[in-house]
């Protein structure tokens, strides 16, 4: 994953949720790597989870929205919690795994 990737990430994160994560990278392939939020907006609408749904994971939203933008770009990615501030945490961290590249459809007109 290149710095220009990073940086389209967070800008993207800034224009549409306020916030600018900072990013890590967690494996040596270059695969992996996690976003880091130190302030959560969507956190802002929840006042607490009740005990019942304690494993709700309110702010799941984000990562379909990352992952269905990666699949627009033809990257396949597990895009998983692994810290949730709603849950305790001291940060919200959103960990992304490239699986492999998706292969170009040729679509046939009708």
């Amino acid at each position: 994953f290149k710095q220009q990737s990073f940086i389209l990430l967070q800008v993207a994160f800034k224009m549409y949720l306020g916030v600018t994560p900072s990013v890590s990278c967690s494996s040596a392939a270059g695969n992996e790597f996690s976003l880091i939020l130190d302030k959560n907006p969507l956190v802002d609408f929840v006042e607490e989870l009740p005990a019942e749904r304690a494993s709700l994971c309110y702010c799941n939203l984000l990562c379909g929205v990352i992952r269905g933008a990666l699949e627009m770009v033809h990257l396949a990615a597990e895009v998983t919690f692994l810290q949730d501030r709603l849950k305790g945490d001291a940060v919200t961290e959103i960990g992304i795994t490239f699986l492999r590249k998706a292969e170009d459809r040729k679509h046939k007109r009708n």
